[in-house]
């Protein structure tokens, strides 16, 4: 193996060696030829700056990212394809026509089995089509004709010690699967090569973190590079799952690729396909008496494949290597290791030490509970332990040598760990943290179950019970104690709540040291951080563990059998090293392995099911083959029967002559160098990218509202602004005229016939107060120009993200349902409103906002088509007003007002109420609602 290896490195150092004619200096001079040098890419278009910057002050490496002509592009590959020559005439070739690859398309991404696509294509109607395929096997033989991406390979694995069935690796070029990702058309606004250096103002006072590009460890590495080259952060994760559903115990190990110069924003989501599946490790049995030694070479075959697999890049992040991006400009290329996404225990395995040791620090097993950051495990240190141990034991005398290993070192016996020979590779920086197990999942495997021992089982369920459902979000009716199937999504519905939930049920101390690692879960799940925010990080960690003591007083900290009084959890040790990898490799959530998880279902799951369960890997290298194939198909016929080119612009021109020597009729093709004007362009016949289901964007479904204008204000456009919200309500109201007296009885508002009365005595200029003396009586008339009242039951609000670019969110429902037997006190939601115009949520905190409960949403309907009466050009809202319970401020022990609870850090609200015992509640502007 290490031969081939070796020959391999080679062989690859003679093919990505740079033209001679670019000379290769270590001088501070231009080293690049002026012919061949298309531009230093600082202010290209092409390596556009992350939108979540564009806001601050940036600095870029001088000098990186140059750009060379030569390339190919996406339709390149297409038009040289074995059979471009056939789609000259017919462009869907080897389909007769669209509307055939349409139907083609559908059904070799359905979930169909053979036996069910034979069933269809057997149909009379079906036949009447004159369809070029009849059968399953023909339809998918010529979906083998259409151009192919990387191919995936199977290399039979031998072992020194034998396995109870034979050991096979499915894998694919990491460089053709790179340079897959790196020209891709619906990738080209989503990609950066420059390392950035982001504050927030010219002063650099402040730095700012964000992408992968922006963080140390990146500016570092192209440091060590020479002058114009590209830096490529390679992205891999990998993790077991199950392939067998309820039976059978069949596991995949699946090995994922990205690039770490694809913005987070993109790469995070699933239907992008930023995530590739590079390899399938082999899950082997192996025959040997001893459990642990088994582990270990288990640990060490997934050290050998990715050596193998991984080969490829270590010698390109060494001597780099030519590749296209998606305007075919040659970048080139070194390929580092910039994040390996892993949960706990296969980090471990990675990182080549024992599973009760740190991965990323050299803290051991009673030191994971320390509150401080141990010094970092670095390669050179865990090399240069592997050294010492070959010089007393031979790594393949297996039982000595894992004991050794583990006594000596805490090392876990890989012998050969695969980073070894990757430059600038470093296990402490690219073993980055993981949201998903690192902290949601550690917060249900401890601080959760602290909880429950503390506040007990029965008590903890009630008071989950009783709280007031939302939309959206899930309502634990039967508490949390019992529950056992729990994903990422409920481990963060529950925190959302556990802090007022345990509040007056455990010790102060107790519930601050919950509190603080909530504080550290939410602050670093932020996809931007400055340099404060990771100061407030640090803290919150450093205010748990002054305070984590009550909990081993408590007696919630609790092993299988019995109470533990350590803190040995390697999560918890995890957390040191939170904020220095966001320096090194920007935020923290862009690793999450959310979107891995969901990718095992997409490469995975899905392609396992579709099979016959015989030979489940090769299925699966098949079915992903096959969908490659009709996503890069559907694209590059969509682009072509658009008549577009996507590349570079040339120079005084917006159009160029397709001068191919095969193109008889040099025709003309329009040229385009963006994303967005590509997908404004083309018609594929399936969705390329994103999601199906399109959120509603009720910011510009408002804005293409404003220039109606009418005087009937029944005519009032249901979707509208507030001060920095939108607001969409039903085109029909729930309950149509009804009069005031009916409207207050249903929803068990007394006072909203004074309330209607003080709203319209006050006039439509401002904002009507939340609260405020109640001056109509019952016996007061209500204006002629009264009709009738319309209600809602609900609307739907939309907020932008605090964090830039300030995406729109998706709408939240807010619901107020009057009295009903399945509510008998109703449904009502509460939200926060705008009080001063001046002040802005989330940035002025509740300062200039109020904490109400909504009870109605109405309009009021006129007497008079032709005049509407003041105020009735408004949706109105009837809301009870909560007031927030004086508090000590934390910062100033002696100072005492509207601040949040010192314990919990929330705010405490109580019912507001006049002095004649009822409910301070009030009409106000649907509009003044912010979230």
């Amino acid at each position: 193996m290490a031969e081939e290896i070796e020959h391999y490195r080679l062989q690859q150092k003679r093919s990505m060696e740079v033209p001679t004619s670019v000379p290769l200096d270590d001088t501070n001079q231009q080293w690049l030829q002026e012919d061949e040098l298309m531009d230093v890419d600082e202010s290209s278009d092409m390596d556009i700056e992350p939108e979540d910057v564009k806001e601050l002050f940036v600095e870029r490496f001088e000098g990186a990212a140059a750009k060379y002509k030569g390339g190919t592009t996406f339709m390149d590959e297409f038009d040289n394809d074995v059979h471009a020559s056939k789609r000259t005439e017919n462009l869907y070739y080897p389909f007769a026509s669209r509307d055939e690859w349409e139907l083609a398309s559908y059904l070799l991404r359905s979930d169909l089995s053979v036996a069910s696509i034979n069933t269809f294509l057997s149909l009379s109607l079906i036949k009447q089509l004159g369809l070029s395929f009849h059968t399953s096997k023909e339809l998918r033989g010529r979906a083998e004709m259409l151009p192919k991406g990387p191919e995936w390979l199977c290399k039979p694995w031998k072992t020194n010690v034998p396995t109870k069935t034979s050991t096979q690796l499915f894998y694919r070029d990491p460089l053709e699967c790179i340079q897959s990702l790196l020209h891709h058309p619906l990738l080209k606004d989503h990609m950066h090569f420059t390392p950035l250096r982001v504050f927030e103002t010219a002063a650099k006072t402040m730095r700012v973190y964000n992408e992968w590009m922006t963080g140390d460890v990146a500016w570092q590495m192209q440091e060590k590079l020479r002058p114009g080259a590209t830096l490529l952060g390679t992205i891999l994760s990998s993790d077991k799952t199950n392939i067998t559903t309820m039976t059978g115990g069949r596991m995949a190990h699946p090995l994922l690729l990205s690039l770490a110069n694809i913005n987070m924003g993109f790469r995070m989501k699933a239907s992008n396909n930023a995530f590739v599946l590079l390899a399938l490790l082999p899950v082997p049995n192996f025959i040997h008496p001893e459990s642990t030694v088994r582990g270990m070479l288990e640990n060490r075959l997934i050290h050998e494949c990715l050596d193998f697999i991984l080969q490829p890049l270590k010698v390109a992040a060494e001597v780099g290597i030519m590749m296209s991006d998606p305007l075919g400009q040659l970048r080139y290329t070194f390929t580092a290791l910039a994040a390996y996404i892993v949960d706990t225990p296969e980090s471990a395995v990675l990182a080549g030490v024992s599973v009760k040791t740190s991965s990323v620090t050299m803290a051991t097993y009673r030191q994971l509970g320390d509150s401080f950051q141990h010094e970092p495990r670095t390669a050179s240190t865990t090399l240069a332990q592997l050294a010492d141990l070959e010089t007393i034991v031979n790594p393949w005398d297996l039982k000595e040598y894992k004991k050794l290993s583990l006594e000596k070192y805490h090392l876990n016996g890989v012998h050969r760990p695969f980073w070894r020979d990757w430059p600038m590779a470093e296990p402490c920086q690219f073993l980055t943290p993981e949201p998903l197990h690192h902290w949601h999942k550690m917060f249900w495997d401890h601080d959760a179950k602290w909880c429950i021992h503390a506040v007990g089982g029965a008590e903890i369920d009630f008071r989950f019970s009783i709280l007031h459902p939302h939309t959206a979000y899930r309502h634990f009716g039967t508490g949390i104690s019992k529950l056992n199937q729990v994903t990422g999504r409920e481990h963060r519905d529950i925190q959302r709540y556990i802090i007022a939930v345990i509040a007056g049920a455990v010790s102060k101390k107790f519930l601050i040291a919950v509190r603080a690692l909530m504080d550290f879960r939410y602050l670093a799940q932020a996809p931007q951080m400055t340099e404060d925010v990771c100061q407030h990080i640090e803290s919150a960690l450093k205010e748990f563990h002054d305070n984590k003591d009550a909990i081993i007083k408590t007696g919630a900290r609790t092993g299988k059998k019995k109470k533990v009084k350590d803190w040995a959890i390697p999560k918890l040790e995890f957390l040191q090293s939170v904020v220095p990898n966001i320096r090194n490799n920007g935020a923290a959530i862009q690793w999450s392995a959310d979107i891995t998880e969901r990718a095992h279902i997409t490469e995975i799951k899905n392609p396992s099911s579709s099979g016959n369960n015989q030979n489940l890997e090769s299925q699966i290298c098949r079915y992903l083959d096959r969908e490659d194939k009709c996503r890069r198909f559907d694209l590059a016929t969509a682009v072509r029967e658009a008549r577009l080119n996507f590349c570079d612009l040339p120079d005084n021109s917006a159009k160029i002559d397709d001068n191919d020597e095969d193109n008889e009729d040099n025709e003309q093709f329009e040229i385009v160098n963006t994303t967005a004007s590509l997908l404004s362009n083309i018609d594929p016949t399936h969705p390329l990218t994103g999601t199906t289901r399109i959120n509603a964007d009720y910011f510009q479904l408002s804005a293409n509202l404003q220039h109606i204008s009418s005087s009937d204000a029944s005519h009032l456009p249901r979707t509208f602004l507030g001060a920095n919200t939108a607001l969409h309500l039903a085109r029909d109201p729930s309950f149509k005229r009804m009069s005031v007296d009916d409207t207050a009885k249903m929803f068990n508002l007394p006072d909203l016939h004074c309330a209607i009365i003080d709203y319209l005595n006050l006039g439509s200029g401002v904002n009507p107060p939340a609260s405020g003396r109640r001056i109509a009586t019952s016996e007061s008339p209500m204006p002629l120009g009264v009709k009738a009242l319309e209600v809602w039951t609900k609307v739907r609000l939309q907020n932008h993200a605090y964090y830039p670019p300030h995406d729109t969110l998706p709408a939240q429902t807010i619901n107020v349902f009057p009295p009903s037997q399945a509510w008998p006190v109703g449904h009502s939601d509460t939200v926060l409103i705008n009080t001063d115009q001046d002040k802005i949520w989330p940035g002025s905190g509740l300062d200039g906002h109020c904490a109400v409960q909504l009870k109605l949403i109405f309009r009021i309907v006129s007497a008079s088509r032709t005049k509407t009466l003041a105020g009735a050009e408004h949706f109105l809202a009837y809301a009870q007003q909560f007031n927030i319970v004086s508090q000590t401020n934390r910062g100033m022990p002696a100072s005492a007002g509207p601040h949040p609870d010192p314990v919990t850090g929330m705010f405490v609200l109580k019912r507001a109420w006049r002095s004649d015992k009822t409910m301070i509640g009030n009409i106000i502007h649907l509009s003044q609602k912010q979230f």
